[in-house]
């Protein structure tokens, strides 16, 4: 099969535009055909393609066909026990780096990632910061499995737990304190599942998105009380929000006691962070 009848194919589900990226893509990370070759005719072996093209088709995400997908330039492990990647998610990456440069920590700064999914947060991290201890914690052991894969994939060392941050025992944990605790928690309200593509929410993991209607900020507040603890003095904490949810984030973190809470916007203009110091 050519490229150009794989595109065409992808229009059922796809728009013109991203039927030829997701074509691309495929043909590239699973055949080794590059574009160049792809627009001379090279085809891909019909047998290998069609049970790819048919979960396609079937409108699973294309990340989950060939089980990985791009991040901030590395490829990580996925499947439907965890969340994709996306590009806000390396933008909070390189908010936390651009924090842990201006604490100019000597021995290495101590970061906690909560909710880490896949371990692109945690991954990228430690691999940018190689002194770095990087801890990561995930209430499911799937996501843990694959994310000790990406770590294994990323040659990084990051210590793995699986801890569920609403459980109020970890506050009997003895754990180390830490520089930085970040976090992309679950922050889709229930009612915003209609505005959503079935892409999504068909396949993706619900716990990782969803939170209840009436209590949006769930996962913030349980991650602000335990880094009111686990933290150090001047120590950042640092969200991916609800781009609906920003001032209301701003408001609860600094209820709680938190200094110099502020919002940043992502690279389409969203309220999409939030960094604020323990006091």
């Amino acid at each position: 099969m050519t490229y150009h009848d794989l595109w065409r194919q992808l229009t059922a589900v796809y728009t013109g535009g991203e039927a030829q990226a997701v074509a691309r893509l495929v043909l590239e990370r699973r055949f080794g055909i590059s574009l160049a070759d792809a627009l001379c005719g090279r085809e891909a072996d019909d047998g290998a393609l069609l049970p790819l093209l048919n979960r396609l088709l079937g409108d699973e995400p294309v990340q989950y066909v060939l089980g990985e997908a791009e991040f901030g330039g590395r490829w990580f492990l996925v499947a439907p026990g965890v969340l994709i990647p996306r590009p806000e998610t390396y933008e909070l990456c390189q908010l936390v780096l651009r924090q842990c440069e201006a604490m100019d920590i000597g021995r290495g700064v101590s970061i906690l990632d909560i909710g880490t999914g896949s371990g692109c947060i945690a991954c990228t991290l430690a691999a940018r910061l190689p002194q770095a201890r990087v801890t990561a914690w995930d209430v499911s052991a799937e996501a843990l499995a694959i994310a000790r894969r990406n770590a294994g994939r990323t040659r990084v060392d990051v210590a793995f737990q699986q801890v569920d941050i609403l459980d109020r025992s970890i506050f009997n944990f003895q754990c180390p304190m830490f520089n930085v605790i970040v976090s992309n928690p679950p922050y889709i309200c229930e009612h915003e599942r209609r505005q959503m593509e079935r892409r999504v929410i068909d396949h993706e993991p619900a716990v990782a998105l969803f939170v209840p209607d009436d209590d949006p900020l769930l996962f913030y507040r349980a991650i602000g009380r335990y880094a009111l603890q686990a933290l150090m003095p001047g120590g950042r904490l640092l969200f991916e929000i609800n781009a609906s949810q920003g001032p209301g984030t701003v408001a609860l973190l600094s209820g709680m006691g938190f200094d110099g809470v502020q919002l940043f916007a992502d690279q389409f203009g969203n309220d999409r962070f939030i960094l604020a110091f323990k006091p």
